[in-house]
């Protein structure tokens, strides 16, 4: 029996000896491979697809210095040179990818060396750490004489880490930027601080972010809204709410379209950055909306701007101000059920943010195809846009879905015709009446070209794109959505180079629970009837006293009631109580039943899994336990 156990313990300890050295043998193995296996659903640590194409491409080697200090021993080093590790590791799927067409060179920056130096040459900047030494962490890419450098890794834009490599690579390829214009009657390129601020030693506004971007990759010009001709060396125009543009600006635009320029429109039926202007005395009354009323005319598209799309599949949660969250179907959260998935430039989106959208209708003029990119679900219906200012209560009274996709963003393609056959447009002020003798105005484009119209441009607000918070390596951006790509997939798509469309949506991929979105939407559809029943009820008790109270005919004796009405009135007003309690009653339940459903699916999620490798265990040792005892 002794012998036996001895037996079974040499067996045992020779088997974990053997596990351990095949483990080992593995992982060594494995090491000298560069190859990962990414088990994301988003394939998020592999490389693109657009990647890889811009790798192919290659026709000569690029050479890839990465400067990463290795000797220092600050607390925050700690971070950074687990941060350089992962930078390591995407440049050997680099070097993997394009084989002899990428050279990877590492170098080691210490203080008073020679590759700090040559970091400093490459255009690199050094981190200063908190014992007072330099931390380098950048990359220096060239191609023959081309050279980009990326002067500090910053940890921050992990999600855009393959981006902003693959596009320094592209810039070696391609040194000349192109370039485009910028119009707007937003600050999108800043304020400068008045007087007054400037005493108290205070900064204007900054740029908004997605400006930033695209002056990293593009030659950026500044459009003013009273432009009568937009500049020949501007290929691509971007323009962001023309809030009160002139008819003279619109036929630049008109000109500019035809002469084969490329144009992407951000509209607006209610501006809510204008809107929360308007709070401020100081500004008056202005109009919020923003639309290309003669352009979108003669291209056989309708924007109403007193409408807005409210939609119970994508409302977004919001603060109502007392720190309670609130759901707004008049603020659209685009999931990929909302978003075209067939289409280069938002293939890889997931998530939109649209406060208070308008919607474009019609159909396009005579030679123009539509692509619609963005649209809202069937159960969204047009409301009116004062109403949307008022909440979400004043949206949802009365609410009724309509059963249609209302398109939110297309794209019109072909031949375009111009919206103004007679010329270019005179302004007030202009005396001369004489028409002139030649009129030189296009017509019509001769070679087919694009234009995008967005309807809504709060989206590109930094205020609902991105979320900046200090940190000790400087300001943190995350994107908070996929606002700014899609801009900027837009942009690249036609002026730049689509390869890097894919990379840059990878940055800002979110997982909703889209499908407990749609329960809680029916949810809430079914609650809503009853509740809009009741309201119903409680309105026509209200006209039922007002009515009772106009009865008499003479005026002196309106408030002299006989038996009977007061009885009448004491029964509606009892009954006005009770409908009051039921409406209450009935928003009560329907938030209860919310709350329900997330709280059963949040379980479900969380016990699904050890429930069911509990379950899958005891199975196991049922079987083996059973097959031990036939022995």
């Amino acid at each position: 029996m002794q012998k036996k156990s001895l037996q079974t313990i040499l067996y045992s300890s020779a088997g974990v000896v053997v596990m351990f050295v095949l483990v080992v043998a593995v992982n060594v193995i494995s090491g000298a491979f560069p190859y990962r296996a990414d088990l994301t659903q988003e394939k998020t640590y592999s490389l693109s697809a657009g990647t890889k194409t811009v790798l192919k491409s290659l026709d000569g080697p690029v050479t890839i210095r990465f400067y990463c200090t290795q000797g220092e021993s600050a607390p925050e080093t700690v971070f950074l040179k687990d941060y350089a590790r992962e930078v390591e590791d995407l440049l050997h799927e680099y070097k993997f990818a394009a084989g002899k067409n990428i050279i990877i060179q590492k170098f080691d920056a210490e203080p008073d060396s020679d590759a700090e130096d040559s970091a400093r040459m490459d255009g690199l900047e050094p981190q200063q750490l908190s014992d007072g030494d330099n931390f380098y962490l950048g990359l220096s890419i060239s191609m023959a004489d081309q050279r980009v450098a990326i002067p500090f890794l910053d940890p921050n834009r992990e999600k855009s880490l393959e981006y902003d490599i693959t596009r320094a690579i592209t810039e070696v390829q391609e040194p000349d930027k192109a370039t485009i214009g910028i119009m707007s009657a937003l600050p999108v390129f800043g304020e400068q601080p008045n007087p007054e601020m400037q005493m108290q030693n205070q900064q204007g506004a900054p740029a908004w972010t997605l400006v930033q971007q695209l002056q990293q990759d593009f030659n950026v010009q500044q459009i003013p809204m009273d432009a009568d001709k937009i500049d020949d060396s501007v290929k691509t125009l971007l323009v962001i709410y023309p809030g009160g543009i002139s008819d003279k600006a619109q036929y630049a635009i008109d000109q500019f379209v035809l002469r084969g320029g490329k144009l992407i429109a951000f509209l607006d039926p209610q501006s809510t950055l204008m809107a929360h202007q308007q709070q401020n005395p100081m500004m008056g009354g202005q109009n919020t909306s923003a639309t290309l009323d003669k352009l979108l005319k003669a291209w056989g598209i309708q924007f109403d701007t007193s409408k807005v799309v409210a939609d119970l599949d994508f409302k977004m949660e919001l603060d109502n101000g007392n720190g309670q969250p609130i759901e707004n179907p008049a603020w659209l959260a685009l999931t990929p059920e909302g978003i075209n998935q067939n289409d280069i430039v938002t293939s890889e989106m997931d998530s939109l943010w649209l406060p208070t959208v308008g919607a474009f209708t019609g159909q396009p003029a005579a030679g123009l195809k539509e692509t619609v990119l963005l649209h809202s679900s069937k159960d969204a219906e047009l409301t009116d846009a004062m109403m949307a200012g008022m909440g979400a209560d004043a949206i949802m009274n009365g609410f009724k879905a309509t059963g249609e996709n209302y398109a939110l963003a297309i794209r019109l393609t072909g031949k375009f015709h111009t919206a103004f056959p007679d010329g270019e447009p005179k302004d007030d002020s202009d005396t001369n009446t004489v028409a002139k003798a030649n009129d030189d105005s296009l017509k019509e484009s001769k070679v087919e070209t694009s234009v995008v119209l967005v309807g809504d441009s709060d989206m590109l607000a930094d205020d609902f794109s991105v979320q900046k918070t200090d940190t000790p390596v400087g300001e943190m951006v995350n994107p908070l959505n996929g606002n700014l790509d899609f801009a900027q997939n837009l942009v690249e798509q036609m002026a730049g180079n689509n390869n890097l469309i894919g990379l840059r949506s990878r940055a800002s991929m979110s997982r909703p629970f889209t499908r407990i979105k749609q329960m809680e939407a029916a949810a809430e559809a079914s609650g809503q009837a009853k509740i809009d029943a009741l309201q119903k009820t409680l309105n026509d008790t209200e006209e039922k006293l007002n009515d009772l109270q106009q009865q008499k005919s003479d005026k002196d004796q309106k408030l002299i009631l006989s038996p009977a009405q007061e009885a009448e009135i004491d029964n509606f007003r009892k009954q006005e109580a009770e409908t009051n309690r039921e409406l209450r009653q009935a928003q009560k339940d329907l938030r209860r039943e919310v709350v329900s459903l997330e709280m059963r699916l949040t379980w479900l999620n969380i016990l699904a899994m050890p429930c069911a490798v509990t379950a899958v265990g005891m199975t196991t040792a049922f079987i083996k336990r059973k097959k031990t005892s036939a022995k």
